[in-house]
């Protein structure tokens, strides 16, 4: 369990918040390309972090993140024209830039130098793999351009979506590296699904439910290990990476693309959940693009218009009693997604930590906070940059391997979570 100081410690993430100041540090999803598809296109209302933001390409292509509210009266500027270099407020015509710099005046004559002191709260954002990135924290402190590898492989190579998720970021992160759900809540997903069924590590899971975890620590973060038995000389080994603050990568099936999530808070309540699915060695087949665009495997359908799940609180996550008693879904919720979903919204917007009771298979979580809260008093009280920054902490990859029982995971599959440009994973 956790003290309440600890729960908010790791929760909140507003501005000038010890852990809103770690997300700050970093590169943070917030857009897919396609959100913002041309020069002048409509403005995208954008909420991180709690702060609410309006995104827009201008005439020239430069993506600019700034206040949603114009600085004269407060109106928000997703009514604005986003014309000529810069994105106009339609009540009086005062216009900015990408950078947030107010351009023009209409109703104050030029050399008036009213101009010079408007500034609206602007963050630099960057496109790659089909993905546009913001970076929230001090220009100084900018760090690289990120390299996780789904962002680097040729677009082909890769597909990425987003949800939102009505429940604070950790306890939808701490879903993401917690292994020992996957043998009951999706256990009669696992073998129906496309982008999932025919592994034989599904097999593995499946025979054995009683997981045991061993948690090693590296650069950025941790490799949390899940040991089941596999025959008599080796284990069954899935290992995923979680580099702070909020990267996971989930240990891969067969030949499916390999898939894991980042959980950007909106505010203390809610959160963007990304999902990612890539193959480092080929391009997604057809029947794979099509699978996740329609919402399978990690990947949700929508509400059209929206990135509200289709399945929802509102309405009970279209639980299906029947399948559940009968074997069609062990919780009675379809998708991999929304069944993780649904046990994490149903917790409240954050969960009371004080009253867990956490378990051997509960070690990689444990050890995750301790990341979490080191990074962020670390970075308070030492100004000490938090893990997963250097570009280098992103270079790994998850791994589904056969271990002899004698060997340690981490020295038998230490080549094996390096990445290597177009080389397959390893997998089971």
């Amino acid at each position: 369990m956790l003290s309440q100081d600890d729960n908010d410690l790791l929760t909140q993430t507003g501005p000038g918040t010890p852990m809103g100041e770690v997300f700050r540090r970093n590169w943070l999803p917030i857009l897919i390309s396609s959100e913002l598809p041309g020069n002048d296109c409509p403005p995208v209302r954008v909420q991180v972090l709690s702060e609410r933001l309006i995104a827009f390409r201008d005439s020239d292509g430069k993506l600019g993140l700034v206040d949603e509210f114009c600085a004269h009266r407060g109106i928000s500027l997703w009514f604005g024209r986003n014309e000529e270099g810069g994105i106009r407020c339609p009540y009086h015509g005062w216009k900015y830039d990408v950078e947030g710099n107010c351009t023009e005046i209409p109703s104050e004559s030029a050399d008036s130098g009213l101009c010079d002191k408007i500034k609206l709260t602007a963050y630099p954002m960057i496109e790659k793999g089909g993905v546009i990135w913001v970076y929230m924290g001090p220009k100084e402190l900018t760090p690289p351009e990120p390299e996780w590898e789904f962002i680097c492989v040729p677009a082909e190579n890769t597909f990425s979506s987003k949800r939102i998720q009505e429940c604070n970021w950790l306890q939808a992160m701490e879903g993401g590296i917690d292994s020992s759900h996957v043998s009951f809540l999706h256990r009669f997903t696992m073998n129906k699904d496309p982008l999932f069924k025919g592994a034989k590590g599904n097999q593995y899971n499946l025979k054995d439910s009683k997981p045991a975890f061993e948690v090693k620590q590296v650069d950025g973060g941790l490799l949390i290990g899940a040991r089941r038995n596999a025959d008599d000389e080796n284990y069954y080994w899935r290992v995923t990476p979680f580099i702070a603050p909020t990267f996971t990568m989930i240990p891969p099936r067969g030949d499916h693309p390999v898939h894991g999530h980042f959980w950007v808070p909106i505010d203390d309540h809610t959160n963007m959940s990304w999902s990612y699915d890539y193959h480092p060695a080929r391009a997604l087949s057809a029947d794979e693009r099509a699978a996740m665009e329609r919402g399978e495997g990690i990947h949700v359908p929508y509400i059209p218009g929206t990135f509200r799940p289709l399945q929802n609180k509102e309405n009970d996550y279209l639980m299906d009693r029947d399948a559940q008693k009968n074997g069609g879904s062990y919780s009675g919720i379809d998708g991999f997604a929304m069944q993780d979903a649904s046990v994490q919204e149903s917790m409240g917007p954050i969960v009371d930590r004080t009253k867990e009771n956490l378990v051997s298979t509960d070690n990689g979580i444990i050890m995750a906070r301790k990341v979490l809260k080191r990074a962020a008093l670390n970075l308070r009280d030492k100004g000490i940059q938090p893990p997963g920054v250097d570009p280098e902490h992103q270079k790994i990859r998850s791994v589904a391997k056969l271990i002899p029982k004698s060997e340690d995971f981490l020295e038998s599959a230490a080549d094996d979570f390096k990445v290597k440009p177009g080389i397959r994973q390893t997998s089971v």
